[in-house]
């Protein structure tokens, strides 16, 4: 709760009261007429206890990213790709809100509850009531940039963040962060239509977007806390003369890269480029010099 279940004004407590007095108060088997040895504030307890283990359950953030659809300041989204990609992990159609900038704000998941709130099991099904309020086209999902834990960026000497899911409200400040462990680099390109999936990096350091799954890189952060190397099944990666990113047994010296805070960076820069969107089986060079089309890595820990 102290991660992700933020208050945008600071005050977690009192946000947390106003939760459980509005939604916590309408669950009958909260009622503590229903505890067979019931101790003062107990319905409480239960209430964000399986509010929190709900959530575990759904990694909107991840389900997004598997498809492609990742924050960012210049793409935008259909509200079928965004549909499409929490419903095949969901099962069922989510309510999709947006606010008056067409900025992805919320996301509304309905359960049935066979039992009670504490012990019962959440069946998902289709919403009920109100529709998505979200466009069906340019739909923005903004980043709100964060310190993850120490298996996903090492921490840094400077700046303040805030972690939060969608839906939540934060005031963030940002700085560079060297990555740590495992992930996948999912690919965001304006070259790609919204409509379709922007593809990630696999094992040699190339763009693929012919489905299949996304290669772990594993990062290790540098001396100065600030960059870290990559390696991955094919050895370590580098920046080649040409400027192309290459992973492989051949590589003795790894380049250095950064990151911020959503997104790959090489020399301070976030935008990388190809000669073209890979379509079909073939795999596409990634440059850090300016190309036909360019595009941005962002990253998933696993």
């Amino acid at each position: 709760m102290e991660t992700y279940w933020k208050d945008y004004t600071g005050d977690d407590e009192s946000f947390w009261e106003h939760e459980f007095g509005k939604h916590g108060t309408c669950m009958s088997t909260l009622e503590p007429t229903c505890y067979d040895n019931y101790q003062p504030t107990q319905e409480a307890t239960d209430y964000f206890k399986r509010t929190v283990s709900v959530f575990k359950t759904l990694p909107s953030y991840k389900w997004l990213a598997e498809a492609g659809i990742v924050p960012s300041t210049t793409t935008t989204y259909t509200l079928a790709a965004i549909q499409a990609a929490l419903k095949a992990n969901f099962g069922h159609n989510v309510v999709i809100d947006c606010n008056s900038k067409h900025e992805l704000n919320e996301l509304w998941y309905h359960f049935n509850v066979r039992g009670s709130i504490q012990t019962g099991e959440f069946v998902p099904v289709e919403p009920v009531g109100s529709g998505s309020t979200c466009p069906s086209t340019g739909i923005k999902y903004l980043p709100k940039y964060q310190t993850a834990s120490s298996s996903t960026v090492a921490p840094t000497s400077t700046g303040t963040a805030t972690t939060t899911g969608v839906g939540a409200t934060s005031s963030t400040s940002a700085s560079p962060v060297a990555l740590s462990g495992k992930g996948i680099f999912n690919v965001v390109s304006p070259d790609v239509p919204p409509s379709q999936t922007g593809g990630f990096l696999i094992s040699g350091g190339t763009w693929y977007r012919n489905g299949g799954t996304p290669a772990t890189y594993t990062a290790t952060p540098n001396a100065d806390g600030l960059t870290f190397t990559l390696n991955t099944s094919k050895g370590k990666c580098t920046i080649l003369d040409d400027a192309s990113i290459s992973c492989a047994a051949s590589v003795t010296d790894a380049s250095s890269f950064g990151y911020d805070g959503t997104y790959l960076t090489y020399d301070g820069s976030s935008t990388f480029y190809a000669a073209a969107v890979p379509t079909g089986t073939p795999q596409v060079t990634v440059y850090t010099t300016p190309m036909a089309v360019s595009l941005q890595a962002t990253w998933v820990a696993k």
